[in-house]
């Protein structure tokens, strides 16, 4: 018997060093499935931003059911704090949206290296119907399902949504990821005036680490000068 529910999830800001994390997930019967391939749904990256607005609104219009969960940086870094990995993070996110949509099967782009392990690892949060909805979980499952694909299209939009309106109250940061050169130089030039960060920012990143402890290690070396000062007998010169 064929699944009369499907539904994907996926995710956008995953490696961000900025904003949230943001979980989509969208389900679809099978005829509203041949919709999204009538609207040309693909993977989020392979669509310009305003095609994915677009295609967004059109997801909304055909999905039986759209849930999107937002983890914010302080969340995420008490996540990280407190032993849960990024990858245990999403499962969890994933549980919960499964739980809400309970859908007959769910595709997923995997986050882990392991499907088994993490597709276990959902199960056993699973509750009620939910308990009994075949996952599949696979790598660029967003670029081979359109069910994930259009999962993928919601996450991003949301996620550049939320980018904006942090860029409202905090100036141009860039995407917020550690490859965009406008992301580094706010990172810098924030902790440079304010010697911290602002909880937008996930602090437990290495990124962000390496530019507060770049102000650390400048202080330590001018220490270490003075002292080769006073060792080459300058002190007081």
């Amino acid at each position: 018997m064929q699944p009369k529910l499907i539904a994907g999830i996926d995710e956008a800001g995953r490696g961000a060093v900025i904003g949230p994390l943001v979980v989509a997930g969208a389900a679809f019967s099978e005829e509203q499935i041949k919709d999204l391939e009538k609207l040309g749904v693909k993977d989020s990256k392979l669509h310009t931003p305003r095609q994915r607005e677009r295609l967004a609104v059109e997801i909304e219009k055909i999905a039986k059911s759209i849930i999107v969960v937002k983890v914010d940086a302080c969340k995420i870094d008490s996540y990280r704090k407190s032993g849960t990995n990024l990858n245990m993070m999403e499962g969890m996110k994933f549980a919960d949206i499964i739980n809400l949509i309970t859908p007959d099967a769910c595709y997923i782009d995997l986050p882990d290296n392991n499907a088994e392990r993490f597709g276990l690892f959902i199960k056993k949060m699973l509750r009620g119907d939910a308990a009994s909805c075949r996952l599949t979980l696979e790598h660029k499952a967003d670029v081979k399902y359109r069910v994930v694909s259009a999962a993928s299209i919601v996450a991003k939009v949301e996620r550049d949504r939320a980018i904006e309106e942090l860029k409202k109250k905090y100036g141009d940061l860039g995407p917020g990821y550690s490859s965009n050169p406008i992301t580094i130089k706010w990172l810098q030039d924030w902790y440079a005036k304010h010697k911290s960060y602002p909880p937008i920012v996930r602090k437990t990143w290495l990124t962000a680490e390496n530019i507060s402890g770049s102000d650390q290690q400048t202080k330590l070396s001018l220490f270490s000068v003075f002292r080769k000062k006073e060792e080459c007998g300058q002190r007081g010169k």
